[in-house]
Order: structure tokens, then C-alpha cells, then sequence
């Protein structure tokens, strides 16, 4: 008799203990799982950069002007810069212009030593400026009653993403050259320049137009000021073995006096050519 009045109140008491049980279940499993772990905060930048480039020219042109012959350069540098802005380099390549002439009688070497600071506006990461010094230095041995070819320019450039505009002026004579009799320090070298990205291709379109105004500048066969273009296209490959090298191939011209430029081989350095290239910085 006490058992069977027992029995209810135990079946109750159980499913009671049952449904409890389920009901904590339900709510453990649907608790939402612990927030993932903050990621780390990324490495900041350094303050100083050291970069490295070395190419192999088809020829080197200079402002449109061949200081090769014509014949292939191998050329390279480095690169610091700090995160303040400030930037200093150094650059060499063959050259045989100086001997083609007949100004020197032992010089293969430009060397190229240049610093400056580089920074964007405040309040806009599209526009920045650029001003600095830059010195072309020609070891060797000048012949008698030639003039130095060693030159200083100082230099100004404003751009806007891809798009910039540059000016440079001479401190010294302008590469040694005196047309009129008259020193040419005081020329001016405007250079107009838009290399357009396509995109992540890594394909760049390379365009350029300088204006090369020379105080002191002769006439007829011994002008030297001139206007220049150059149009062209580049690509970078982005990863793999070849990462970072870049291919490029462009066509440039000029509007320089032909008797002024024509080398003691009877070889035109001012003429239209076309140059390719393969570069690779580190």
C-alpha cells in the first residue's frame, strides 16, 4: 500500500530531474563560443631602408641622348631612405661619350652620388614633393683645354599618384659644355613624367616629356637646349623566383641640333632609338 503510493511521486520527481537536466543542456549548447584572440598588433616600419638595383640597358640615354655609342650599359645603385623623409644614393654606369668626343682620353665611368627629402602634404597621401641634390661625377683624364664634365644640379618635384612634375637646375657647367664661349651654370632641365599602373597586372605604361633650356646656348650646329620624349611599357613579375625583376622596353626622341651631337665616329647620339632593358632591385 505504501509503495504504490510512493510511485508517483517518484516518477514525477524523476521526469521533474530530467527535464532540468535537459533544459541546463540546451542552454550550455547554446552558448556562443569565447571570442576569438586579438590579432597581433603588426611590426611597425623601420626607420631606415637599404634597397639595391642592378640592370642591363640595350644602350644608355640620358635626357634622350645616347652616352653609350649605342652599345649596351650594365648599370646600378643603392638606396637609403628613412622614415622621416630623408634620402641619400649612390649610382654608376659605363658610358663612352666622354671619349667619343674627344674630351677625355680614360673615362668609362659616370658616377652618380645624389640626397633629399621626399614627403607627402598634410592631410593627403596622393600629393607629395621631392627636392634635393644630385651630382654626376666622370673619373678620368681630360684632354688639354677641355672643361670639367663633373656637374651639380638641384632639383624640385611635386607629383600626384602617378603623375609628377620636376625641375632641375645647374649649379656648374652643364656637363662641360660652353657653346658660346660662356659658362652654362643657371640651366634649367624640365621633366614632365607619368608612369600609369595597370591595375595589380603589373604592367606600367611609361611616358615622359623634358625641356632642356641652356643659358648660354649657341645656335644652329652648336645649339645644345632641345625637347625630349620618351613612350613606353614595363612589367614587374610579383612573386616566384623572378620576384621583383623588372622587363621594360621603350622608344624615345628628341628635338636636338644633330651637328652639336654627333660624336668624332660620325655616330648621332641624339637620334630616335629604341631601348630595352631587364632591371632587378633587391
Amino acid at each position: 500500500m505504501h509503495s504504490n503510493e510512493r510511485s508517483p511521486r517518484l516518477t514525477f520527481l524523476f521526469a521533474l530531474a530530467l527535464l532540468v537536466a535537459t533544459d541546463a543542456q540546451a542552454q550550455t549548447t547554446a552558448a556562443p563560443p569565447p571570442a576569438p584572440a586579438a590579432a597581433p598588433e603588426p611590426a611597425p616600419a623601420p626607420d631606415n631602408t637599404l634597397t639595391a638595383n642592378i640592370g642591363l640597358f640595350s644602350q644608355y640615354g640620358f635626357r634622350s641622348i645616347a652616352q653609350t655609342g649605342g652599345q649596351p650599359a650594365v648599370q646600378g645603385g643603392f638606396d637609403w631612405a628613412h622614415s622621416s623623409g630623408f634620402y641619400a644614393g649612390t649610382w654608376a654606369s659605363n658610358i663612352s661619350w666622354l671619349e667619343d668626343f674627344g674630351l677625355y682620353n680614360r673615362s668609362s665611368l659616370e658616377w652618380d652620388f645624389y640626397g633629399g627629402f621626399k614627403h607627402t602634404f598634410p592631410g593627403s597621401e596622393d600629393w607629395s614633393y621631392d627636392v634635393g641634390l644630385y651630382g654626376y661625377y666622370y673619373p678620368g683624364r681630360k684632354n688639354p683645354g677641355v672643361q670639367n664634365a663633373n656637374t651639380l644640379e638641384g632639383y624640385g618635384a611635386i607629383a600626384w599618384k602617378w603623375i609628377s612634375a620636376k625641375a632641375s637646375y645647374s649649379f656648374t657647367n652643364y656637363f662641360g659644355a660652353e657653346p658660346t664661349g660662356q659658362k652654362t651654370d643657371g640651366t634649367w632641365y624640365i621633366d614632365f613624367t607619368a608612369n600609369y599602373p595597370f591595375g595589380d597586372s603589373g604592367f606600367t605604361l611609361l611616358s615622359h616629356y623634358g625641356i632642356l633650356d641652356v643659358r648660354h646656348d649657341g645656335s644652329g650646329n652648336s645649339k645644345v637646349g632641345y625637347d625630349d620624349w620618351r613612350i613606353g611599357l614595363s612589367y614587374v613579375v610579383p612573386d616566384g623566383l623572378f620576384k621583383s625583376l623588372e622587363i621594360g622596353a621603350y622608344y624615345t626622341g628628341n628635338t636636338a641640333n644633330e651637328g652639336f651631337y654627333t660624336d668624332l665616329t660620325g655616330y648621332n647620339t641624339a637620334k630616335d632609338a629604341g631601348i630595352v632593358y631587364v632591371k632587378k632591385t633587391f
